[in-house]
């Protein structure tokens, strides 16, 4: 059974889904959200009777390009104010594996894959797999060193990692691995993933749903222009 993957997206104006992206993803089963932001005082039943119609609409739009691409897809209509929220609501009622943050690409060469302080595999190579089907030259395992954390145990987190992707299919040549130490885990992040076309990642703690607007997968795709995949791993 294929993996479910969540799509939000801001209405009434989403910005416009890749081609790249939505190819790229139609192997798995695809969830578009919809959330439409409220001002503080309008009922969410007058906003669903105002503006339901239309805003349906254009996710059926959406979704008919993963449709067309092969996808199994389905979509989610959310009226409020808390889009962390609806987020965290959709994607345990969905019991999606990932999300995506999406950003504008024409083509993904190199994916940077930060990995945490302890080594995880299960749901990874499903996700980059689904991203350098077409192409890809690099996957880039990489590991931020951090406070009492030797550096050896970084390089053994990501060559463990490289090792397991290699069993599961991988081309050795096509993927490598970085460590740096620094004291801003985060901010490393960042200054690397402007290198690289694409970043998949683990989400950060537990919590499902409030890291992807305004937060590190948010302002990857912000900064960079890099479309990030978030795993959830706790699914």
């Amino acid at each position: 059974m294929a993996d479910t993957i969540l799509v939000p997206l801001e209405l009434p104006d989403p910005e416009p889904l890749s081609p790249v992206l939505i190819e790229d993803l139609a192997s798995l089963n695809v969830v578009v959200l919809g959330h439409y932001d409220l001002p503080e005082q309008t009922p969410v039943r007058d906003a669903r009777e105002q503006f339901g119609e239309a805003a349906q609409a254009t996710l059926d739009e959406i979704a008919g390009a993963f449709a067309d691409a092969g996808a199994s897809v389905r979509t989610r209509l959310v009226f409020g104010k808390d889009r962390a929220a609806a987020i965290r609501q959709v994607a345990t009622e969905e019991e999606c594996a990932a999300e995506l943050d999406p950003a504008p690409t024409e083509g993904i060469g190199r994916i940077l894959v930060p990995l945490p302080d302890v080594a995880e595999f299960d749901r990874l190579p499903r996700f980059i797999r689904v991203l350098s089907e077409d192409g890809t030259q690099r996957i880039t395992l990489f590991h931020v060193v951090e406070g009492e954390e030797r550096r050896e145990r970084g390089e053994a987190v990501v060559e463990e990692t490289r090792e397991r992707l290699i069993a599961d299919g991988f081309d050795a040549d096509s993927v490598d691995t970085l460590v740096v130490e620094g004291d801003g885990h985060d901010e490393e992040i960042l200054r690397v993933a402007a290198d690289y076309d694409a970043v998949v990642m683990y989400e950060p703690e537990s919590s499902l749903g409030d890291r992807v607007f305004g937060t590190l997968a948010d302002r990857i795709a912000d900064e960079t222009g890099d479309p990030v995949i978030v795993v959830n791993r706790d699914y």
